[in-house]
């Protein structure tokens, strides 16, 4: 039932109508609060804005998508150990075509890069594990990597042993040069380079990223939006010292960067070559 106002006008307050209307208004405001509470909160690396958007529309109007692969806890934060972490151990395990395990560089006093990755690689998984996330620590040629999809992967290798002059010394990152998650990648690329820097303090080879890097062959094997990345710890020669006795820097370094991709950290790309 209509009434006056005092301006004369007629008004709808209390009929079914103004009900309605406010109902809907409470509903709308409701909505844009928990979404606006969602998109400040920690967004999965994983996800790009744009697919944030698309699954979010999709969950509204009640149709799965196929990328609808995580979730928001009651809590607001996305639980860590959903995530899961491939470290690939470069050189380990054996070729499938010939039975054999490749060391990798070989110093001559029988020092090899595989003894180095196993190393650092074992203390990544336990670091990554401590902040609650899950690990495959995975072999060079491991069937698994076949397909694989995870929230980010990281194959950690050294760099040669020979004595090439005062330069070489330093670590390297790289992604594939084709991938269909370019913009992830280079994220992951970035969060590596800056906190890997940061925890080693070796400089950072930006111009002496080798094809053997951008077109390593686990980037073709993984599942194409599995962000990937290849880091090459240091030189065996020059570093040495650092990456036998030191491996807690190494390991905490590219434990750091995943951490930085997977929590939307930002990172500084300032590293001088």
């Amino acid at each position: 039932m209509s009434r006056k106002s005092r301006s004369g006008r007629h008004t709808i307050e209390g009929s079914p109508l103004a009900q309605s209307v406010m109902r809907h208004l409470a509903i709308s405001l409701a909505t844009a609060a928990v979404l606006a509470t969602i998109f400040t909160a920690w967004t999965p690396a994983g996800l790009s804005p744009s697919e944030l958007a698309g699954q979010l529309a999709a969950a509204l109007e009640g149709s799965p998508t196929e990328e609808a692969s995580f979730y928001f806890p009651s809590t607001g934060s996305i639980d860590p150990s959903e995530l899961t972490i491939g470290v690939v151990v470069g050189h380990s395990g054996p070729h499938p075509d010939t039975g054999y395990v490749d060391p990798g560089t070989q110093c001559s006093d029988g020092l090899t890069e595989l003894m180095i990755n196993q190393a650092v690689g074992d203390l990544v998984k336990s670091m990554l594990e401590a902040a609650g996330l899950k690990v495959d620590l995975l072999e060079e040629w491991d069937d698994r990597l076949a397909g694989y999809r995870v929230v980010a992967l990281v194959s950690i290798h050294a760099d040669s042993c020979l004595p090439s002059g005062e330069y070489a010394t330093g670590y390297k990152v790289a992604a594939a040069v084709e991938t269909k998650v370019q913009d992830k990648a280079q994220r992951l690329v970035a969060c590596m380079v800056d906190r890997y820097g940061r925890a080693t303090d070796l400089r950072y080879h930006q111009y002496s990223i080798t094809l053997d890097m951008t077109e390593y062959h686990t980037f073709r094997e993984i599942h194409p939006q599995t962000p990937a990345v290849i880091i090459e710890t240091g030189f065996m020669y020059l570093d040495r010292e650092f990456l036998t006795k030191h491996r807690d820097a190494v390991a905490r370094g590219i434990t750091d960067g995943i951490l930085c991709y997977v929590n939307n950290e930002p990172a500084d790309l300032d590293w001088e070559d």
